[in-house]
């Protein structure tokens, strides 16, 4: 029986803390930072915990 193939893309933008939930990038911090403020750039540099709805979708493509 041939192994289950994890989403190289959800591997890349996805990681399971240790407790189990799923974190992410913020959105909004590729480009255009000059005229976003200091404490903005601060806020979306940060992780962000998925929603359980999404958790689950994004859990099964990275195979955990």
């Amino acid at each position: 029986m041939p192994k289950q193939k994890s989403h190289s893309g959800a591997k890349k933008r996805f990681k399971i803390t240790g407790s189990g939930k799923v974190m992410k990038q913020q959105a909004g911090m590729r480009h255009n930072l000059e005229l976003k403020s200091s404490r903005r750039t601060r806020r979306l540099n940060q992780d962000q915990v998925v929603p359980v709805v999404d958790a689950k979708v994004i859990r099964r493509m990275i195979g955990k």
